[in-house]
């Protein structure tokens, strides 16, 4: 007969004794995650309390009005709001629909020859330093934009018309629509990448069974394999939108930097992240380096809410 004492793993009820080497493994893990929350609480509380001064003294105007002048010491970030959330959506909408139809391409379409040189390519476009692809949008890009793009458009465009309000601005080819296919370019490969991943996640019987009942590929890739990777693709999306949302190098170079709301896709902008790279060492006064923290407050506020929007999302999407 086997007794407890038989048993030195194991307790009288049947359940495993935690050694020394596990408490220690437990202990270092709640020390990694405490230590991530106390410097996530300490980013927030340092922003908050460097930004407060600009809050302070301009309230609810540094929200709503797009004076920026160290000069004066007049603050005013919705420029710099609005430039983020703008180039941030219009990159999204570029490179969602790519970085979905490369991933299906490679896992549905492409020869078996042609599948592990072009997901090498995508992994390599991922590496390359944002600073890079800033230089090439501004000295490469941005002409051949401006020649190619805006003056035909200008040209064509009846003054006073939709198109004309769209498209005016100076072509020089430094603006919110020409930072904003920069940023699609960047964050595509990263969401091809994820997007190349999930679908290769899907266990081969699934997707047999679905061609098995007569799915075509659109309907295999469409009502099959997508819902099932749907909560994991939320994951991918939001990746992307992150990296674009503070993406700073890269914009900097091409948006036109102009605190101004724009008023066209061809017009110039600027984002929170360009306006703290452009501005932060070149401060004087203690009123600018405060509406610069607070604009870095507004930035983790945004990013914030993105997560909060995914998890939503979530919430709403079925597990299969």
């Amino acid at each position: 007969m086997t007794t407890s004492a038989s048993l030195p793993l194991s307790t009288a009820a049947g359940q495993p004794t935690r050694g020394a080497g596990d408490q220690l493994f437990r202990m270092l893990c709640f020390s990694a995650a405490t230590l991530l929350m106390a410097a996530l609480s300490g980013v927030v509380i340092s922003l908050a309390i460097g930004g407060w001064p600009a809050f302070k003294a301009f309230g609810w105007r540094f929200f709503t009005t797009t004076t920026w002048n160290p000069v004066t010491g007049v603050f005013g970030g919705l420029g710099p709001i609005v430039g983020t959330l703008v180039t941030a959506a219009i990159s999204l909408l570029f490179a969602l629909p790519m970085a979905f139809g490369v991933s299906v391409f490679l896992v549905e379409f492409a020869p078996r020859f042609m599948r592990q040189p072009i997901a090498t390519g995508i992994q390599l476009l991922a590496g390359i330093p944002s600073v890079v692809y800033g230089m090439w949008g501004l000295f490469v890009f941005a002409p051949f934009f401006a020649a190619h793009v805006q003056l035909p458009l200008s040209e064509v465009a009846t003054p006073g018309s939709l198109l004309d309000k769209l498209t005016a601005g100076v072509p020089n080819g430094a603006n919110i629509f020409t930072a904003s296919i920069i940023l699609a370019i960047m964050i595509l490969p990263y969401m091809a990448a994820v997007f190349r991943e999930l679908f290769l996640s899907v266990s081969p019987q699934l997707r047999e069974s679905a061609y098995g009942l007569g799915a075509t590929p659109l309907e295999a890739v469409w009502k099959v394999l997508l819902p099932y990777i749907g909560r994991s693709a939320v994951g991918a999306v939001m990746l992307g939108l992150g990296r674009a949302l503070g993406e700073t190098m890269a914009v900097t170079f091409i948006i036109g930097n102009s605190h101004d709301l724009p008023k066209s896709l061809f017009d110039s902008g600027s984002t929170i992240a360009s306006t703290i790279a452009n501005e932060f060492t070149e401060a004087t006064s203690d009123m600018h380096y405060a509406a610069l923290i607070a604009l870095g407050l507004v930035l983790f506020m945004i990013t914030f809410a993105v997560l909060g929007i995914a998890r939503a999302m979530l919430g709403t999407l079925k597990t299969y």
